[in-house]
C-alpha cells in the first residue's frame, strides 16, 4: 500500500489528512496516511488573543482516527527527499518513516526582533504554551502588590494579531483582576509603521482607529524599541515606557524544516510551489500553509493565515491523493480573501478583496468573527460521515461563499 505522510498538526496538515482520506474512501481506493504532529492537538491559533487559552485546542484522535488517518506524536528532526524518508523524535526514541508522497505543513512561528532584552522579559501569545503562559502571567500580576509598571501592557506589533489582543486586554485583565485594575490599566500599541495595521490597508483603518481610540490605547506609531528591561522598555525617541508585561506579536517566519529541502526560499522561509502545490523541483513532496508560497490567483501570494492554511491544506491533500491513486490533479486556487478582525467591544469589522473593501462593522460583523472563530475552523470529531463530508472540497467551497454572504 502507497503511504502518504503529512507533517503538521496545525490547520493545513490536519485538513490534507482529511481530505486526502475522503479521496481515498471515496474513490474505493486503499491509502496509509500519517500524520506527524508535535503534540496531539490542534490549537486554535487565530484565538490566541482571547481569554481562556487553554480552552483553545481539541484532540486530534477523535478527528482522525474515524477517517483512517494514524496520528504519530512526535518531532520531525530531518527530511531526506532522496530517499523519501523523515526521521522523528517520538516517546519510543527516534525513527525514520519512509512515504511515497510527502506534504510538509509544519506551519511558523514568531521571529521576534533581536531586541536587547526581549528574550529574556517579553511574553507573546503565539503558540498554546506561550498563550497559557501569558495568561499565568496575568494571573500573577492579579495577585502582585503594586510596583511602577504593574497595570502597564505594551504590545510590539499593531498588525491583526497585535490590534486584536489590544482590544481584548481590558477583558482578559478584568476576569484577573477585576473591573476598576482593568479600566486603569495603561494599554500601548507599538510599531515601527507610521499607521495602524499597515498591512490591512486603508480601507477598514478609520473603523479599527476609532475601536482603538474608544478603547483607550495609546498609539507609539514611527516607534522603534531599543531595549527591555526588567519593569521597563525603552524607545529610539528617548521614551521608558514602566510596564512589566511586553508582548511581542510581530514577525512570523516559516518552519525551519523547509531549509531541509533544497528550493531557495523566500524572506519569510516558505518553499516555491507549482500550481497543484508541489514543491518546486523536489520529486513527491507538496507544501500547504504557513511553509508555502503559493499565489492564491494570478497576482497574489497566500498569507500565513488559517484563511489560507486552511483551503491550500484541503487542495494539498487531495492532489497528493489524486498523484498517488494516479487521478487528476486541481490548480490550488483561492482568488476570494476576506478579513474580519476582532475590536473587542467595539464589534468587528469584515472585508472582502484585496484592498479590503468594509462590508460589516461593529455587531454584524462581531457575530460573523464569533461563527469563524467558534465553529467554521473547528473539523468535526468522532463522525466519520461529518468528517467525510466536510473533507469534500466541493461543498466546502459552497460553505465558505454562504458564511461570507
Amino acid at each position: 500500500m502507497q503511504k502518504l505522510l503529512v507533517v503538521g498538526g496545525g490547520f493545513a496538515g490536519v485538513w490534507a489528512a482529511l481530505v486526502a482520506a475522503r479521496e481515498a474512501i471515496h474513490h474505493g481506493r486503499e491509502l496509509e496516511i500519517e500524520l506527524v504532529s508535535k503534540d496531539p492537538y490542534l490549537t486554535m491559533r487565530p484565538r490566541l488573543y482571547e481569554p481562556d487559552p487553554e480552552s483553545l485546542r481539541i484532540p486530534l484522535v477523535p478527528v482522525l482516527e474515524p477517517v483512517g488517518v494514524e496520528l504519530l506524536v512526535a518531532t520531525v528532526k530531518g527530511i531526506n527527499p532522496s530517499s523519501k524518508t523523515v526521521e522523528v523524535s517520538a516517546e519510543n526514541g527516534p525513527e525514520i518513516l519512509s512515504y511515497d508522497r510527502l506534504i510538509l505543513a509544519a506551519g511558523s512561528h514568531l521571529a521576534a526582533p533581536p531586541v536587547p532584552g526581549l528574550a529574556e522579559y517579553g511574553w507573546s501569545i503565539d503558540d498554546y504554551e506561550a498563550s497559557v503562559a501569558f495568561d499565568k502571567h496575568l494571573q500573577a500580576l492579579a495577585a502582585m502588590p503594586y510596583v511602577p509598571g504593574r497595570d502597564s501592557f505594551v504590545i510590539l506589533g499593531a498588525g491583526f494579531t497585535g490590534i486584536e489582543l489590544a482590544l481584548e486586554l481590558r477583558r482578559r485583565i478584568e476576569i484577573h483582576s477585576g473591573a476598576e485594575r482593568a479600566a486603569k490599566a495603561a494599554i500601548f500599541l507599538v510599531d515601527r509603521e507610521a499607521t495602524v495595521g499597515a498591512s490591512l490597508g486603508a480601507n477598514p483603518r478609520p473603523v479599527i482607529e476609532a475601536a482603538l481610540a474608544d478603547a483607550g490605547v495609546n498609539l507609539r506609531l514611527n516607534a522603534k524599541v531599543t531595549s527591555v528591561g526588567e519593569g521597563h522598555i525603552l524607545l529610539e525617541t528617548g521614551e521608558s515606557i514602566e510596564t512589566r508585561s511586553v508582548i511581542s506579536t510581530a514577525g512570523l517566519t516559516a518552519s525551519p524544516l523547509t531549509a531541509q529541502l533544497p528550493p531557495e526560499r523566500d524572506e519569510m522561509g516558505r518553499l516555491p510551489t507549482d500550481v497543484t502545490l508541489r514543491v518546486i523541483g523536489v520529486e513527491g513532496v507538496y507544501a500547504a500553509g504557513d511553509v508555502a508560497r503559493a499565489y492564491v490567483d494570478d497576482e497574489n501570494i497566500a498569507l500565513m493565515s488559517c484563511q489560507h492554511a486552511i483551503f491550500m491544506g484541503q487542495m494539498a491533500g487531495f492532489n497528493a491523493a489524486h498523484d498517488l491513486l494516479d487521478l487528476p490533479l486541481r490548480p490550488y486556487r483561492q482568488p476570494f480573501y476576506q478579513t474580519c478582525l476582532d475590536l473587542g467591544r467595539s464589534g468587528a469589522v469584515y472585508t472582502t478583496g484585496w484592498d479590503r473593501q468594509v462590508q460589516k462593522i461593529g455587531e454584524e460583523a462581531k457575530k460573523l468573527k464569533s461563527f469563524i472563530n467558534s465553529q467554521l475552523i473547528y473539523p468535526p470529531r468522532d463522525d466519520r460521515a461529518a468528517i467525510l463530508a466536510a473533507a469534500d472540497i466541493d461543498a466546502r467551497d459552497e460553505d465558505r461563499t454562504a458564511a461570507a454572504s
